[in-house]
């Protein structure tokens, strides 16, 4: 907040501009991704609405567990790119990128250093 403005005057200056803040009271956010799962316990969690675009922001102590259980999707595209730029065959793509745990650049080395 901006030195000596209290905070009525701020929500005032926050309303005439169209953003709308709502403090929301939030036990846990948990967000998930391929590889890991974050979770933040006891989260201070706002949601604001900036002319009809909404931004939740999440303060709080965060801990991370990883997904090493989760299956490895791979994409169609990524062996095509694979084989695309190492000639091997598309087992072969698949193998290196489960080996690589997703990473194409490291399948594509590890094909070419094989060769």
């Amino acid at each position: 907040m901006p030195p000596n403005i209290n905070p009525r005057q701020m929500q005032q200056m926050m309303k005439r501009m169209g953003i709308a803040q709502q403090e929301i009271d939030a036990v846990q956010v948990i967000i998930r991704t391929p590889s890991k799962t974050i979770y933040i316990d006891s989260p201070s969690v706002s949601r604001v609405n900036a002319m009809g675009q909404v931004t939740y922001q999440v303060v709080g102590e965060e801990r991370e567990e990883s997904n090493a259980a989760a299956p490895l999707v791979i994409d169609e595209e990524d062996i095509k790119t694979v084989v695309a730029q190492t000639s091997c065959t598309a087992d072969e793509a698949r193998d290196a990128i489960t080996e690589s745990n997703g990473d194409l650049a490291a399948a594509i080395l590890a094909i070419a250093a094989k060769k």
